[in-house]
């Protein structure tokens, strides 16, 4: 039971690392602090509670949270900080003995954060062990549907979480366990309360989105049909689906859709045959350009961006040449590079071949070349399209930002009233760094 008295006149921070599936999740814990009484923190204040929801996608991530921790700490010296997230179920004792850690919550406890801070409170200089609160990951089976409003326009709503797929790189379903989500019933309505609140976009998000329905009985395109309905949110995206489940049914709706935006992410990994079965991926190069000319042809204009990960084991140079052509010869409108860092307990790590450091980063500045040559082809190509345009809050000296439906990033001069509409423009060229288009 919590003690709301303890919680009196008490100030929260909070702190989020990694993806936007994190950020959904920090706002539901946000939310369920403030309706016990405690209030966000203003940025000039000094927090009596840090809330830090971490990541720990790569060696690089899990450094950044330490870091982060450490800096929390001595931003708001004497506050009770919790640490949550992938790094803190994971690594529960590493991120225990981090200097001003007085609590650790696993993926099962972190929405008990009331009640386990309620336990601990008073209690600083415990010893470490006694810090932490972290089920094993195979005893978390529910499911916690959040959604959140990020600092300019756009709702991330959590439609799913986990993952079944085990590739040979990846800890996540280690962190996050296995494939869950929420019904489409209580999915829809929390849409329609981020549109009643005034929001005009929503992201979906998750770990393995399109692997929806596995707690429900439901599938994912079930899931757009019913989001299409909701008629006060004039735009949605889909956010990183796996290529064998991006379904044709499910590019027809879209290509057909009055509200959900031209808009895909794309994992690939790499774009050698040999490399994905390696990594364990479910899918061949073959499936992968097929969904991509499939998306092109129902829907010229969409933005396609794709992962990528360079100098994972087993990449031999030739192995990676193969993956570049295939790479250059794709019509996708970005990449988004990763290198490899090997983590604790994956299968990769029984592959002997392992990738020089520098060779990685020069795998690394080629792929972005190819992403930077074909991200500016594609908005060439947008020059003169009429789109409707979801301006931010965030301004840059007397200049405003927004996206199309099809993620053509817009700049324009400041005009509040355009904040959160959706303003019909002309493309005409680029800004003056050429890295946006303007109107």
């Amino acid at each position: 039971m919590i003690d709301n008295h303890i919680f009196e006149n008490k100030k929260a921070a909070y702190y989020t690392l990694g993806c936007k599936l994190n950020f959904a999740e920090t706002s539901t814990i946000g939310k369920h602090l403030s309706d016990n009484g405690i209030r966000k923190a203003l940025p000039d204040e000094k927090a009596d509670i840090c809330v830090v929801n971490t990541c720990s996608v790569t060696e690089l991530a899990d450094k950044k949270c330490r870091q982060a921790i450490r800096k929390i700490s001595r931003r708001h010296p004497g506050a009770f900080v919790v640490v949550v997230g992938c790094y803190a179920q994971l690594k529960p004792e590493e991120v225990s003995r981090i200097e001003g850690v007085d609590l650790v919550l696993g993926m099962g406890e972190k929405m008990d954060i009331l009640e386990k801070i309620n336990a601990k409170e008073g209690m600083a200089g415990q010893a470490c062990q006694d810090k932490i609160k972290v089920s094993p990951i195979a005893a978390v089976k529910t499911f916690v549907p959040s959604c959140s409003k990020d600092d300019r326009t756009r709702h991330f709503l959590k439609v799913q979480d986990g993952c079944d797929y085990y590739c040979s790189y990846c800890t996540i379903p280690f962190a996050r366990g296995r494939s869950r989500n929420g019904s489409i019933v209580d999915l829809v309505k929390m849409a329609e309360a981020a549109g009643n609140e005034g929001g005009k976009e929503i992201v979906l998000t998750g770990v393995n989105i399109g692997d929806f329905g596995k707690s429900t009985g439901e599938t994912f395109f079930d899931l757009l049909k019913a989001l299409e309905k909701v008629e006060s949110i004039e735009r949605f995206r889909i956010s990183s689906i796996e290529p064998n489940l991006l379904t044709d049914e499910i590019l027809q709706f879209v290509s057909q859709s009055r509200r959900f935006a031209p808009h895909f992410h794309i994992p690939l990994q790499s774009g050698s045959d040999e490399v994905l079965k390696l990594m364990r991926r479910k899918y061949d190069t073959p499936l992968f350009a097929s969904k991509i000319n499939r998306i092109r042809e129902l829907m010229p204009d969409a933005f396609v961006g794709v992962d990528v990960i360079v100098g994972v084991r087993g990449e031999t140079d030739e192995y990676f040449e193969t993956a570049l052509k295939f790479i250059e010869s794709l019509p996708i409108s970005q990449l988004h590079v990763f290198t490899y860092s090997e983590r604790p307990g994956t299968m990769a790590l029984h592959i002997d071949y392992v990738v020089n450091p520098k060779v990685k980063q020069e795998r690394s500045k080629r792929l972005l070349d190819i992403s930077q040559r074909k991200l500016r082809s594609f908005y060439q190509s947008q020059i003169g399209t009429a789109h409707k345009i979801l301006f931010e809050q965030a301004k840059k000296g007397n200049k405003m930002y927004g996206f199309t439906e099809n993620y053509v990033k817009i700049e324009a001069d400041y005009q509040i009233s355009w904040i959160n509409k959706l303003i019909p423009v002309t493309l005409s060229g680029f800004n003056e760094d050429e890295t946006t288009l303007t109107i």
